[in-house]
């Protein structure tokens, strides 16, 4: 049955609603934004004192949607490159660095560990400081920390400073979500918009592998890193110059929320990646687990009390909502596994350089890329849990024919095809994804919703690495190729368990609220 009903009204409502914080803004939060004198910030937000017929269009876009919508999607794409930049890098790092198999992992941990475990602190900051201000102080924070990685001489350096960047990622990434869900109202345009962040999800962790094999060809796994700082300059000029001002709200920091949260999720994500190299009977696997658990549970027990929660417990509400966080972490952390281990397979067993390595990722991306960008036109006709499902089936399937891959699969048949599916599926799946994850929420949530999105996307990621690093030990634990082939192909058979359970979390959990929708409409 035909949604655009329901979708007209979400767009009316949206749009109305948008206008509210608007309005709010040329009063109390401008004079306090001109009186402790916040410089473009109050230049903006006077400039909107008059009403300005472009100040949004028709269809809810905003005034200057197109470098609105560069500044946002590029600064993401950064956050989202240094995220997998390192994966053709590895063997290079090893030889330079000294680093052992063991210490290769914290490379990609020690950033994810810190970005996920501050991402709901990061978001709450904008929601009370303002998105954009929060969002230009991060990207300033992400590209001076990506120089001194460029610039580590020794490992603690280069973990030490991956980790610093993912405290600039973990504001950076849900500031530029609120962005968009503030900025593009609920329908079409946002839709397009979406359909822009989740195209850059995909095509900057594919891209930089690609990136980084050029860049350790050519240069260094070091250039790769200095790239962010010239375009992250670059970004803060546009932003300084396009994007609009954001309504600073009264409250104050959930102190016990965020700390709970933070040192709960960051002693879950230890635990399991300690299982790799120690099991998961060890103290050291134990410990940090039964710790991570319990700090959590105590984190709700928090929020259900606090007055201005971190992560209001409404969010979860919604069954859509809930069923898609469920779904991205599952979806994200069978997609990390992926790039992890067939990158490593790659080199090892097929004897690629880093850029060949790159490159061979390219039908995967490319499939994707072409479909992201046509989804929103999808949505028009299609209902979007449909869209949905069949993504995250496609990418299902494509991951089960990529995990039997061995010491002499060929590359076309084994690899490259099987790319084309999971490529397709990443393509149409995630921005309905994001979507759901966002849709409904309150303006004074913006920020938590973007926080809890992101959150739940490095969480699944790290928890998904050390569960299929684990599981890929049980295989074998030797450095021949036919050692590494057994492993890649035990960890990606993983990552397909990963993505049949988020088909089943997205039949049950979000299929039925759509149809709920239809009975209502008839």
């Amino acid at each position: 049955m035909s949604r655009q009903p329901v979708s007209n009204a979400m767009g009316v409502s949206a749009r109305v609603g948008a206008t509210v914080p608007a309005v709010r803004a040329h009063t109390a939060t401008e004079a306090r934004d001109a009186a402790d004198g916040t410089g473009a910030d109050t230049m903006i937000t006077t400039a909107q004192r008059t009403p300005s017929p472009t100040a949004e269009r028709p269809g809810g876009t905003p005034a200057h949607a197109t470098p609105v919508l560069t500044v946002v999607c590029v600064s993401y794409f950064m956050v989202v490159l240094d995220n997998s930049i390192v994966f053709t890098g590895l063997p290079q790092l090893r030889s330079t660095l000294g680093f052992s198999e063991t210490g290769l992992s914290w490379i990609t941990n020690a950033y994810v560990l810190v970005f996920g475990g501050l991402l709901l602190l990061g978001a709450r900051t904008g929601d009370l400081f303002g998105h954009r201000r929060v969002f230009l102080l991060s990207l300033a924070a992400f590209s001076l920390t990506s120089l001194l990685v460029g610039a580590a001489q020794t490992q603690w350096w280069l973990i030490g400073a991956r980790a610093l960047q993912g405290v600039g990622a973990a504001v950076l990434a849900p500031s530029a979500l609120s962005l968009l869900t503030c900025g593009f109202a609920e329908g079409r345009a946002r839709n397009r918009a979406m359909a822009a962040y989740s195209a850059v999800t995909g095509l900057g962790a594919a891209l930089g592998l690609v990136v980084g094999g050029l860049a350790a060809d050519l240069v260094s796994w070091r250039a790769g890193f200095f790239l962010n700082v010239p375009v992250g300059a670059l970004m803060m000029v546009m932003a300084l110059r396009y994007l609009p001002g954001t309504e600073r709200r009264g409250g104050r920091f959930d102190v016990a929320g965020a700390l709970l949260a933070t040192l709960g999720s960051t002693a879950l994500v230890l635990g399991i990646v300690n299982t790799a190299e120690f099991g998961w009977t060890a103290p050291a696997t134990l410990i940090p687990l039964v710790a991570g658990v319990a700090l959590l549970a105590l984190f709700a027990g928090v929020e259900r009390r606090a007055a201005q929660p971190i992560v209001p417990l409404r969010l979860f509400a919604s069954r859509e909502r809930s069923g898609a966080y469920v779904t991205r972490m599952l979806y994200m952390g069978a997609m990390m596994g992926f790039y992890f281990f067939t990158a490593q397979f790659m080199q090892s067993v097929y004897h690629w350089t880093p850029l060949e390595t790159g490159l061979a990722f390219l039908p995967m991306t490319l499939v994707s890329f072409a479909l992201a960008v046509q989804v929103p036109r999808l949505l028009e006709r299609v209902a979007r849990p449909l869209v949905l499902v069949s993504g995250v089936a496609l990418t299902a399937a494509g991951m089960a024919w990529l995990s039997r891959l061995g010491l002499h699969t060929p590359y076309v048949t084994g690899v490259a095809l099987p790319m084309v599916l999971i490529g397709a599926g990443q393509g149409l799946a995630l921005a309905p994804l994001t979507s759901s994850g966002v849709d409904g929420v309150a303006p004074a949530d913006a920020g938590a919703a973007s926080g809890l999105v992101n959150t739940v996307h490095r969480i699944g990621s790290a928890l998904a690495l050390g569960i299929l690093a684990a599981v890929a030990a049980t295989v074998s634990t030797g450095h021949s190729p036919a050692d590494i082939a057994a492993r890649s192909g035990a960890a990606l058979t993983g990552s397909a368990v990963l993505l049949a359970l988020a088909v089943v979390t997205v039949l049950t959990l979000i299929v039925p609220t759509w149809a709920t929708r239809d009975e209502g409409t008839r």
